[in-house]
């Protein structure tokens, strides 16, 4: 029987000789941590290894994604598809061991990590879909949603502040089933952390209702056995187990240096570790003996086919719920939504009502979430302002079977919790904040499009239209940053109509994060035929168009701008002059058409062209051309009534009508 640290030793020289094959990584953190992870990976996670989306697997994340060799590591020898050849290229193109975890490249890697801190707030989220999950599906006797949420996490997750927000809204959640493990070995690129981190970190966990488990000696195999089982007693709260370990555990002369963090060992410090840990087999080699006791899928298969029993049990008990279950799990939409969401669209154009986007939104919801129970929302604290919460909103923190959280002002948190429920499986969250303040979030919406998460993110109060909050609050940059991030589709709707629809888009989207841009003001509802209603989802279409002949000037408008230039249209056509007006609520989904369409609204032979946007004037060069004008921002707001800044900034009916003669002239 080979020992437990032979076992560790085998994610070690993995990670060793990979990341000095590759010549670059980091190979210190999965020698300090290969005991913790031999443990937890052969003692305690229910997983297989065969069928890696198995519902009801227990979920695990390294935050600190700098350790991915720990990881690909475990999952070779585990039995998932990653072969060696794999681990021998790691950090190589197109290989399935990039340099840190990427969701979608390796089978097993739950959420793309490497910005500190973000995979524990993803786990927070994963465990948030575990808890609530169980609580809308689970019955007497009937266990089908029952798994745990594990995450290692370092030095650097800790100091990130997005640390403090997801950790402190766990404890409030008392999510029993989030476990993490502190790689506590007081080394970060700088050096030694004293010199900049002395908090008690244990007491700042007690602080937030976390249970603590204090001094592991993450080398010790029985000690951190005895640390998980004391975590997974506790029910009520979340738990952080404080492992003491040495960064590049069993190299002579670079355990516990800061440069084994980021820096192959190189092959002399191999060769002394190889000989200091007993390891006397060549690079890549691991003996059957050793595989035979990591392989878990004839042990994973096991566990799924007991877990089909229980979930074919739940469904003779209860056909209904588990054919939702099902529907649920397998991320498909109702059989009826698309005639009945289409019908809902259809009535708002019969029934105009002139109401803010933020406002037609939360009328949205309250027609679709009805249909679709997997929608959980929520806001950074501005659910009054956001208009986020419907009829039955019902907070988890008060039932855990609900479909809302109040993140508290937690953008950043709020955002990277979203993107872990939405990896979870079963829901599809929607955030929401001010626009402005995606700012705070700005790295967790990067992930999301880099993940392609199914996650709606709201956001409110869309320009200086929102008025007296001033600069600080009004978005000038915000819009166009986020429509230069890849797979990211955006929608700024000019009233209830395009707003339903932006919904309808959002929700049918599943292979990517959605932001839905919505005002403050309220917005004159648009006249439309059933062709361009139609053609709303396409996101740009002709919304009025000279009567004869082709346009001598087309006005492209997003928003409440849209009716700037309906009213500038009606007045220079009553002069004679051909113009178009295009309505542009996503200007993502516009790019995505083929071209003749593009061509049929956005003629390349009109050349004389108006924009109209509240925003930073630069991104609509792509559409007017370098001689077009844009009537936009080009500095940060002012603190004023929002008509007055209007006015002040150009955005009136008289200076639409300006330049728009100017440009036929």
């Amino acid at each position: 029987m080979k020992s437990r640290q032979t076992f560790a030793n085998a994610i070690r020289f993995l990670s060793i000789d990979a990341v000095q094959k590759a010549n670059s990584g980091h190979p210190g953190a999965p020698m300090g941590m290969a005991d913790i992870a031999e443990v937890l990976w052969r003692d305690y996670m229910n997983h297989n290894p065969v069928n890696p989306t198995w519902c009801n697997r227990d979920r695990f994340v390294l935050s600190n994604g700098h350790c991915s060799m720990l990881l690909y590591s475990i999952l070779h020898l585990t039995g998932y598809n990653l072969s060696i050849e794999e681990l021998k290229n790691f950090r190589q193109l197109q290989s399935k061991t990039p340099g840190h975890p990427e969701y979608g490249a390796t089978y097993g890697v739950e959420i793309t990590t490497g910005p500190l801190g973000q995979g524990l707030a993803n786990a927070v989220g994963l465990a948030i879909g575990e808890r609530t999950l169980a609580a809308q599906f689970n019955r007497p006797q009937h266990k089908i949603v029952d798994h745990y949420t594990y995450v290692f996490l370092g030095d650097g997750c800790i100091m990130e502040g997005i640390s403090h927000e997801v950790c402190s809204l766990a404890g409030v959640l008392k999510l029993g089933k989030l476990i993490a493990f502190y790689d506590d070995n007081s080394i970060s690129i700088d050096g030694n952390v004293t010199g900049w981190l002395i908090d008690d970190t244990a007491a700042r966990f007690e602080a937030y209702g976390w249970h603590v488990v204090r001094n592991i000696d993450g080398h010790d195999s029985d000690a951190i056995k005895l640390g998980i089982e004391q975590a997974r007693a506790v029910i009520n709260k979340p738990s952080l187990l404080l492992c003491k370990t040495i960064i590049a555990f069993g190299s002579p002369n670079k355990a516990g240096n800061h440069n084994s963090h980021g820096a192959p060992l190189g092959d002399k410090e191999i060769e002394a570790t190889r000989k200091a840990l007993s390891w006397h087999y060549q690079p890549f080699f691991i003996p059957n003996l050793i595989y035979q006791g990591w392989d878990a899928k004839e042990v994973g298969e096991k566990k799924e086919k007991a877990w089909n029993e229980t979930f074919s049990l739940y469904q003779k008990a209860y056909p209904k719920l588990a054919k939702e279950f099902i529907r649920r799990i397998t991320c498909r939409l109702p059989e009826d939504w698309h005639l009945s969401s289409q019908k809902i669209i259809e009535t708002l154009q019969a029934q105009p009502n002139n109401i803010a986007s933020r406002k037609a939104s939360q009328n949205i919801l309250e027609a679709f979430c009805p249909m679709l129970p997997e929608l959980i929302g929520g806001s950074a604290d501005l659910s009054p302002s956001n208009l986020t919460c419907w009829s039955k909103s019902t907070s988890i923190a008060e039932d855990a079977a609900g479909n809302y959280i109040h993140y508290g002002v937690r953008e950043f948190g709020m955002t990277a919790i979203g993107n872990g429920i939405a990896h979870h499986g079963s829901f599809l969250p929607y955030t929401a904040t001010f626009l402005v303040f995606v700012e705070y979030a700005r790295n967790a919406v990067r992930m999301a499009a880099m993940m392609k998460t199914r996650h709606i993110m709201v956001y409110t109060h869309d320009s200086i239209g929102l008025g007296e909050d001033g600069p600080t609050h009004q978005p000038v940059e915000q819009l166009a940053s986020l429509r230069m991030t890849p797979n990211i589709i955006n929608w700024r709707p000019c009233d209830q109509v395009e707003t339903a629809v932006a919904w309808k888009k959002a929700i049918e989207r599943n292979n990517g994060p959605t932001a839905l841009i919505l005002s403050r003001q309220n917005l004159t509802q648009q006249t439309r035929n059933k062709q361009q209603l139609a053609n709303i989802a396409r996101g740009g279409y002709i919304l009025k168009d000279c009567l004869v002949g082709k346009p001598e000037l087309i006005i492209i408008a997003t928003g409440s701008e849209v009716q700037l230039a309906v009213v500038a249209y009606q007045q220079l056509s009553n002069e004679g002059r051909q113009v178009r007006v295009v309505s542009m609520p996503s200007t993502d989904m516009f790019d995505r058409q083929d071209e003749e369409y593009r061509e049929l609204v956005l003629p390349k032979a009109v050349t004389a062209r108006l924009a109209i946007e509240a925003g930073i004037t630069d991104y609509w060069y792509k559409y007017v051309g370098l001689d077009g004008v844009i009537i936009g921002m080009t500095t940060f707001g002012k603190s004023a009534p929002a008509e007055k800044l209007l006015k002040f900034f150009g955005f009136t009916i008289d200076n639409v009508l300006s330049k728009a003669r100017t440009i036929i002239k």
